[in-house]
């Protein structure tokens, strides 16, 4: 105690600068291109990149991104594989041959993490030799290969129909690192946080996003749905949670101004919750 009673003020808490790099997918600036978001995510503040490979050809080029990356001086943290409907064409219709490559520019450009989606049930050789397939190839590449949690796709009246083969949720299968997509949770109606706690350090990669459980994948602006954004980061962050946070949001209905603003609430939201726990 000092004179008159009042109590000594203790030394304040050091502020504990969170682990995780927070990125923008150049999906959140569709339907403009790769090189906006490059832009856009080094004027709003963002740690680097994830590059969707898309039709937009500079999204398959490394010379090209890398060129992107050194003007704006915002790296590439990861690659997302073409592994989407509307990328089937995308450097041919041999799925490996899109991992491959898609490694391949992680590697070039210093990128440590590819995220993949499940097979298409369709797609049953590449479905047979999935798990195996993703553990090699991280073992002889260096890369993190983080399968991405998806959803049942919801048919007329409401009936289910599995798309993905081993399945869609990635939590019961053997895979070493997992992508969470919190949009993803929302329309498959899964807990969110409780793949969190089941994933534990499986958990290599999130999504930031959210939904409000609608059939059709919303990725909403995180905090405009019922996910739990805010409690997932804070968890990650006091675990010390070291992989990236990636904002992939849709804008494409929306002004380039309202986009900007979409984008940056989402960064601020971000690095709020991350620090808030840290």
């Amino acid at each position: 105690m000092v004179a008159g009673g009042r109590r000594r003020a203790g030394r304040p808490k050091p502020v504990e600068v969170p682990r995780a790099l927070v990125g923008l997918s150049t999906a959140s600036v569709y339907p403009e291109n790769c090189a906006t978001a490059f832009e856009m995510a080094a004027r709003l503040g963002y740690d680097g990149v994830e590059v969707m490979v898309w039709t937009d050809p500079v999204t398959r080029e490394a010379g090209a991104l890398r060129a992107l990356a050194h003007h704006h001086g915002t790296p590439v943290l990861s690659v997302h594989a073409p592994t989407l409907l509307v990328t089937q064409r995308v450097w041919g219709t041999d799925p490996w041959e899109k991992v491959d490559r898609s490694i391949q520019l992680a590697q070039d450009l210093g990128a440590d993490t590819v995220v993949l989606h499940p097979p298409f049930r369709w797609q049953r050789d590449y479905a047979r030799d999935f798990v195996d397939g993703v553990a090699l190839r991280e073992n002889d590449s260096g890369i993190t290969l983080a399968v991405e949690n998806m959803f049942p796709w919801r048919g007329p009246r409401s009936s289910e129909v599995e798309a993905y083969l081993p399945h869609w949720d990635p939590v019961p299968q053997p895979y070493d690192h997992v992508t969470l997509d919190l949009s993803h949770t929302a329309t498959a109606g899964c807990d969110a946080m409780a793949m969190v706690r089941d994933l534990g350090m499986r958990l290599a990669h999130l999504h930031l996003a959210d939904g409000v459980g609608s059939p059709r994948d919303e990725h909403l602006v995180p905090g405009r749905g019922t996910q739990p954004c805010s409690s997932v980061l804070e968890t990650l962050a006091a675990q010390g949670y070291s992989g990236h946070v990636v904002v992939e949001v849709a804008t494409r209905r929306v002004t380039h101004a309202q986009r900007e603003l979409d984008l940056t609430e989402a960064l601020a939201f971000a690095r709020l919750n991350l620090a808030t726990s840290a």
